[in-house]
């Protein structure tokens, strides 16, 4: 006769706070008790065990992470212990630092978070930095990627199923004239990728496929060494189909020479909650070797097991 395995019920809050601070307690950290408190968490949890650990010791919970952890173990336990609206209103703001590959990350945030999502990740940017995001991104992007990044992190996207047919045909017109024309820039342009709800957007690109003979990216990719157009080809792949934009962020990162971690570490910490499932299978069926696997490969300690624990694996 199979037996079932029945989830164990989470302990208290309270015990959760108690066992952490026994965690940093005495000599040495244990990891091992970190990871499986808060890799075993979800949002909710976590930001209870914040109010309470804070209430309870009048310290918070991410300043003694910071002290007892180091490198990437210490980033991807604190980013996944954040609120999610502050851990983009983190990452933007590090982006907005950094004008480097960077600036796609300020892109993935706009365009991979619901409309409601982006929103929050303004107010906790807002809060946290005392400007906006907006202003930010105006005051250290320049020409075409400032009239992308702009409008993309200012947007508040129709979030329903609702499509206009005739107006997808009238802008896959307009778009594909100015991939023509190579006017990669345009206000049309960027105007329909930023503000169009995700639903409008790849109805216009499906009309585009089957009008143009192309897949829009194609079109996009005629110099391969031109940021801009990669920028504009990852926009189109974060509205249309996130789960391949984020294994190929992956493949790069762990296929290296050199694991890229900061990568690593935020696509598990932002997606293992919403759609790491649909990315796991997209990298296992791109590269035939699963995810956890390759993840083991690439990296060791903590830091491995607090991944795995993120992305699932029963045995974390």
């Amino acid at each position: 006769m199979s037996t079932l395995t029945v989830p164990q019920p989470l302990p208290p809050v309270a015990d959760d706070c108690e066992q952490l601070r026994k965690a940093f307690a005495g000599w040495g950290t244990n990891e091992k008790l970190i990871i499986s408190i808060l890799g075993h968490r979800n949002a909710a949890q976590r930001k209870l065990i914040r109010q309470t650990y804070a209430e309870t010791y009048g310290e918070d919970l991410l300043k003694a992470l910071d002290r007892e952890l180091t490198n990437d173990f210490e980033r991807l336990v604190v980013l996944w212990s954040l609120d999610p609206a502050e851990r983009d209103a983190y990452l933007a703001n590090e982006a907005t630092k950094r004008w480097t590959s960077s600036n796609q990350v300020l892109m993935e945030i706009a365009c991979t978070r619901s409309p409601q999502q982006l929103l929050m990740a303004r107010q906790a940017y807002h809060a946290r930095y005392k400007k906006s995001l907006e202003e930010d991104v105006a005051h250290h992007t320049t020409g075409d990627f400032c009239k992308l990044l702009v409008p993309l992190v200012s947007s508040y996207r129709y979030d329903g199923d609702e499509v206009n047919m005739t107006l997808a045909k009238a802008e896959a017109k307009i778009l594909h004239e100015k991939i023509s024309e190579k006017a990669y820039g345009h206000e049309d342009l960027i105007r329909i990728l930023a503000t169009r709800s995700k639903a409008q957007v790849n109805a216009t690109l499906n009309h585009y496929k089957n009008e143009f003979g192309n897949d829009i990216n194609k079109d996009l990719k005629t110099d391969p060494k031109d940021e801009f157009l990669t920028i504009l080809r990852a926009t189109v792949k974060c509205l249309t189909r996130p789960e391949k934009y984020f294994e190929k962020v992956l493949r790069l990162a762990i296929n290296k020479r050199g694991t890229d971690e900061g990568a690593l570490t935020r696509v598990v910490a932002t997606r293992a909650e919403v759609d790491m499932k649909f990315i796991s299978e997209e990298y296992q069926r791109r590269n035939s070797i699963p995810l956890d696997r390759a993840i083991v490969k690439d990296t060791t300690g903590d830091y491995e097991k607090m991944l795995l624990a993120l992305i699932g694996h029963v045995e974390a």
